[in-house]
């Protein structure tokens, strides 16, 4: 009987009766090859001037980054399409403190996991924000804004670049830690908000310290304090919340990037050296400033923490004021 051979394929077949699949080729990070990088917003805003000063630095390390704008239910069109992409290092998403630990709170049945789903790789830049409201509020201070705040009681209406939103519960956390009741209306998006506190539509609105320093340049409004738990930079000549005396009213946000779980190790830590790298460049780094972001450039296991605490943080204010989103 003439000898016959069988491969490790035929032998698993033959004695466990199974089926097996083609085995599926290995996707290797090849530099130079576009990398797609998704943003929950439209197109102009810091997120995009963050990606695309990190783009000019790595385009020659591994490729050109692509800013693919996928606005929409919050950002979160942007969050399930890296979700399921392809865990080979060509689709990113840029995720925000709202999208990864605000939402698991603000929404019952939220289809992903911030923790699950994604791939830590860099968190770049973070924010504070800031108390704006129009030049005809007759306050100059922080004080000030309090006791008029108070005679107005529920009659005062305070905006936010969206519910849910940073923006959001900074003026919840005013209103709990100063005694106030102001009513919170909701924008979609920093521009039409910025536009009505400029007009008066709305008197107070709390937007980043970035976007409080241009709209300071008009005129048409005033800055009162900003929400670190020191002293912004950018704007050194304002109080904190914290130096008022409200302590609990510290809020800061950040922008990081991320890939679909599963992604191999060696693509993750390219992606992440050189994210990091970037980040750290002096020109980088002035850009964002000017913008009104701190450089971060922490790690994964940085970011991780970061994470988990915003997420108890922001969940407790949540459950608080009785906060629910619609899903």
């Amino acid at each position: 009987m003439p000898h016959r051979t069988f491969d490790r394929r035929q032998l698993l077949a033959a004695f466990g009766g199974i089926a097996l699949a083609p085995l599926a080729p290995a996707q290797a990070f090849t530099p130079g090859q576009p990398i797609k990088v998704l943003i929950g917003v439209p197109a102009g805003g810091t997120q995009d001037v963050l990606t695309r000063a990190i783009a000019h630095e790595v385009r020659d390390t591994l490729g050109p980054l692509v800013v693919d704008n996928r606005s929409g239910a919050a950002g979160r069109i942007a969050v399930e399409a890296v979700k399921n992409a392809p865990p080979d290092g060509r689709t990113l998403l840029l995720g925000t403190a709202s999208m990864m630990t605000m939402f698991p709170s603000a929404y019952r049945h939220l289809s992903y996991d911030p923790v699950k789903d994604f791939v830590p790789i860099v968190n770049a830049a973070r924010f504070e924000l800031a108390l704006v409201v129009h030049k005809d509020v007759p306050a100059n201070t922080l004080p000030e804004f309090i006791a008029w705040a108070k005679s107005q009681g529920d009659k005062l209406s305070f905006a936010s670049y969206g519910a849910g939103t940073p923006s959001h519960f900074l003026g919840e956390m005013l209103n709990r830690a100063a005694g106030l009741k102001m009513v919170h209306v909701a924008y979609r998006g920093s521009t039409p908000a910025r536009q009505d506190v400029m007009g008066g539509t709305v008197p107070v609105y709390f937007d980043t310290v970035g976007g409080a320093l241009q709209l300071q340049t008009t005129g048409r409004v005033k800055v009162l304090a900003t929400s670190g738990d020191k002293r912004s930079p950018l704007m050194p000549s304002l109080p904190t919340f914290v130096e008022a005396g409200y302590k609990d009213v510290v809020a800061a946000a950040w922008f990081a990037y991320y890939a679909p779980r599963n992604t191999p190790q060696p693509i993750v830590d390219k992606l992440r050296a050189e994210f990091t790298r970037a980040v750290n460049v002096r020109e980088v780094r002035q850009q964002l400033l000017q913008n009104g972001m701190y450089p971060v450039g922490d790690d994964a296991a940085a970011l991780l923490k970061t994470m988990r605490e915003d997420t108890a943080r922001w969940g407790g204010i949540m459950r608080a004021v009785n906060f629910q989103a619609n899903d």
